[in-house]
């Protein structure tokens, strides 16, 4: 995994993946053992669209190792104001930084990066473009899923609310069909529905499987996994359809009542008003735990892309020699 460009978790095997979960397990229960194993160490976090989560949890991953950041918070903050290319920014910043995390709300911005910064030998980590891909979230993800059910199959997950341009619902689908035995349950709008390109993924999976649906209470009793998504304001043109589908699906207590005991509820956050707040102490919510495991995941990843060992991580024989 050394070197390598994460621009879609296509990039890494399944092996590669259980790697990072097994290395993320060990970082939570040794903080003090690695927090020196990005000594000396520079990220740079190109963050051209808002994020509170995504780049504070690269930062404190880079910090929490050892390292150090430099990076923008904001499209205004950079040259691009002055006309300056994706391509030039990340050159100039590969002569600065060894690592380099970007966000963009255009799709393919972080494949365009991860190219520009080949020449400098600069891994290059994809933090979401546009409604595309955000693989560390799903590294995320499926470190919640892991935690609360001790595996990622044999499992009924339910994705709600914009399934069209929630980037975080796409890459988990594509990722838990590389895993497989997953039972999908898409519940969106009519004007939310998700993109052939990911229904497509699912049907390619001898094992998966989906349904979509237009009501939640109907199937809420069915799942294992909730995943609650927002209706996202920047990705809409016109601000009526925003405002009259962003209140489609709310998670309430009531809600809440018709579903398993052991059920998961997650989501990328931020929320707007689509889980109420009294769902947050029941024991079901898993939304600011995924918090938590995104940080670890993104130490996971950072140290590996970079080639920095875990001091006293033993990988698992003979399936993460290569990681």
């Amino acid at each position: 995994m050394v070197g390598r460009n994460v621009v879609s978790l296509d990039d890494l095997s399944v092996n590669e993946i259980r790697a990072l979960l097994r290395k993320a397990a060990y970082i939570d229960t040794h903080r003090t053992q690695v927090a020196h194993t990005c000594d000396g160490r520079v990220l740079a976090t190109l963050f051209y669209e808002p994020s509170t989560r995504t780049r504070l949890s690269f930062e404190t991953a880079m910090l929490r190792l050892g390292g150090k950041t430099i990076g923008f918070a904001g499209a205004q903050l950079a040259s691009v104001t002055k006309g300056e290319s994706i391509a030039d920014t990340v050159k100039t910043v590969s002569c600065y930084a060894d690592i380099i995390a970007i966000r963009h709300p255009k799709e393919g911005a972080a494949l365009i990066a991860s190219e520009a910064a080949a020449p400098y030998d600069v891994p290059v980590i994809n933090a979401g473009d546009g409604g595309h891909m955000h693989p560390t979230q799903t590294l995320a993800d499926l470190l919640t899923i892991q935690s609360r059910f001790g595996r990622l199959d044999d499992v009924t997950i339910g994705l709600c609310g914009d399934l069209t341009f929630g980037r975080t619902v796409h890459s988990l689908i594509e990722t838990l069909c590389r895993f497989g035995h997953v039972r999908f349950v898409l519940i969106s709008p009519e004007e939310l529905v998700t993109p052939r390109y990911v229904l497509d993924r699912i049907d390619a999976s001898p094992t998966c499987s989906y349904v979509e649906v237009r009501d939640l209470t109907e199937v809420i009793g069915d799942l294992d996994v909730l995943y609650m998504t927002r209706v996202q304001k920047e990705r809409f043109f016109n601000e009526d359809d925003y405002l009259r589908l962003r209140d489609t699906y709310i998670l309430d207590a009531a809600k809440l009542a018709l579903a398993k005991p052991s059920m998961a509820v997650l989501h990328p956050l931020p929320r707007v008003n689509e889980i109420a707040v009294d769902v947050d102490a029941d024991p079901r919510a898993a939304y600011f735990e995924q918090v938590r495991n995104g940080m670890l995941m993104r130490m996971a990843l950072e140290s590996s892309v970079l080639g920095d060992t875990l001091p006293g991580y033993e990988p698992a024989v003979g399936k993460e020699i290569a990681a």
